[in-house]
């Protein structure tokens, strides 16, 4: 069985500073840590933390902590949850994604400068929930072509578009040539500017699956079942390779994945350790 793993596959820096980042609080912090929401989506990862006493909270909860320190996940959170940590006195150790940052300076900017913000992601995502938290008026999350296609434009004000670090850059490019076409809806000319801001490592990820869903019989996408970039790797994976699946762990192997398959392709969510993915390849490599 000839197996080919994708070079990105992963944590991405984002999600690799943040783990790192708690393992390390654990080695000199006397206080309760807890992280607000599973520091990434992998199920290993938080049970493992869990056991050393890191604990997961949501932002309800935060009335309930006396003491300790407050992790904020790479995906971030909005400005008031900064306030409210403050308030209690917690220490707040902030790992928050340097690229998801660079989206709540924007539209804290361009939301206080009069436009109106529209996020392309998904509106349950914790990511985006956090950018939202950062908009200092009006804004939209469009997730699918038709939401685009009833975005409306109030005339005079500007639209300034971001997207989730992590959406699927083909259908990024397809939603903004939708909102792109409104520049002149009803006659009057309508500013847009607009942002790509899904990360590099996204991109780059998103294409090497791609690449290699081509050329194999299996695809492996390996992944958090709760993981939004794992999810649209696995969509991505799909349409080139039939015989794509979507597993945590190499317990979820099965025979049948490999009936009249030669090679096999791995690629991995960024939030899968490295651990997990050679144990897959090895699993593949021996068992099939």
């Amino acid at each position: 069985m000839r197996v080919k793993t994708a070079k990105t596959a992963g944590f991405c820096f984002g999600v690799q500073r943040a783990v790192e980042r708690v393992y390390k609080l654990l080695e000199s912090q006397e206080q309760p840590i807890y992280t607000l929401g599973p520091i990434i989506h992998n199920e290993q990862v938080v049970s493992d933390l869990e056991k050393r006493g890191v604990q997961v909270i949501s932002e309800e909860d935060l009335p309930g902590i006396r003491r300790g320190v407050i992790v904020i996940r790479s995906h971030g959170v909005g400005k008031e949850v900064y306030s409210q940590i403050r308030q209690r006195g917690l220490v707040c150790e902030d790992v928050t994604c340097p690229f998801v940052l660079k989206i709540h300076r924007i539209v804290e900017r361009e939301s206080a400068a009069g436009s109106h913000i529209v996020i392309i992601g998904d509106r349950n995502h914790p990511e985006v929930q956090g950018i939202c938290g950062w908009c200092q008026g009006p804004y939209t999350v469009i997730h699918e072509p038709e939401e685009a296609r009833k975005y409306s434009p109030a005339p005079g004000i500007p639209t300034c578009v971001v997207s989730q670090t992590t959406f699927n850059y083909n259908k990024f490019k397809e939603l903004v040539e939708i909102l792109e076409k409104k520049r002149y809806d009803n006659n009057v000319l309508n500013i847009f500017s607009i942002l790509n801001t899904i990360c590099n490592a996204t991109e780059e990820r998103q294409r090497e699956a791609k690449a290699i869903a081509k050329e194999v019989d299996t695809m492996l996408v390996v992944g958090g079942r709760h993981s939004s970039n794992t999810q649209k790797l696995f969509e991505i994976c799909k349409k080139e390779c039939g015989n794509t699946y979507y597993i945590q762990t190499p317990v979820d192997l099965d025979s049948e994945m490999f009936q009249c398959s030669s090679y096999v392709g791995i690629t991995a969510g960024a939030s899968t350790p490295k651990k997990i993915i050679e144990e897959v390849q090895e699993h593949v490599r021996i068992k099939f």
